[in-house]
């Protein structure tokens, strides 16, 4: 199932490059990844606390094809995305990052003049996550599901849009205890998160 997802992103980034229509784009995201699961090394019991994440700004950039089907149209995209949030406890920062590539599949409609609006899923598949001064095992599910909506304005070949993105699917990773020292258990890896783009059609 991980290898059909991988080759079907692998197979729409490459029919966007070969048709017309398709544009690159990149732009920022302002997100979490939900929350970090510790225990209080304070107290000697058994007092697993959690912490949730306070938003970073990250980044992302990649390419989209855009199909006009009559009333709508179909915007799959294939992109790049490093996310950033941080934790704090014990009155210390802890930065959290993740890498991974998305594939939105988003459907939208016109509604006055350049402005548009679109939803959909997007597929994702982490390629690195990254816990400052821990260790870290892989994420529990490498593909994950989310789900996008936002609002557009396209003037000529120059768009701008602004959505949100949730996880659908649950994912985390387990903490390598040998470097734990704070007591950290688990970290959540669902992002959470606004996006702002700017696209250009080629």
């Amino acid at each position: 199932m991980k290898k059909a997802l991988l080759v079907l992103m692998m197979i729409t980034g490459i029919s966007s490059f070969a048709q017309n229509g398709f544009g690159v784009k990149g732009g920022l995201n302002y997100s979490d990844n939900g929350k970090m699961e510790f225990t209080d090394v304070t107290n000697t019991g058994e007092n697993i606390m959690e912490e949730n994440a306070d938003r970073k700004t990250g980044y992302h950039f990649g390419v989209f094809y855009r199909a006009n089907l009559g009333p709508v149209f179909l915007k799959p995209e294939l992109l790049y995305t490093a996310s950033k949030s941080s934790y704090k406890y014990n009155n210390e920062t802890t930065d959290y990052d993740v890498s991974k590539l998305d594939l939105p599949i988003l459907v939208g409609v016109d509604i006055l003049g350049p402005l548009n609006v679109f939803a959909g899923p997007s597929l994702q598949y982490i390629l690195e996550n990254d816990l400052q001064g821990i260790s870290l095992e892989e994420v529990e599910n490498e593909f994950t599901v989310g789900a996008q909506f936002g609002v557009g304005v396209q003037l000529g070949n120059i768009g701008l849009d602004i959505r949100y993105e949730r996880s659908l699917t649950e994912n985390q990773a387990e903490v390598l205890e040998l470097n734990n020292p704070e007591g950290v258990r688990r970290i959540d890896t669902r992002p959470n998160q606004f996006i702002v783009s700017l696209s250009l059609n080629l």
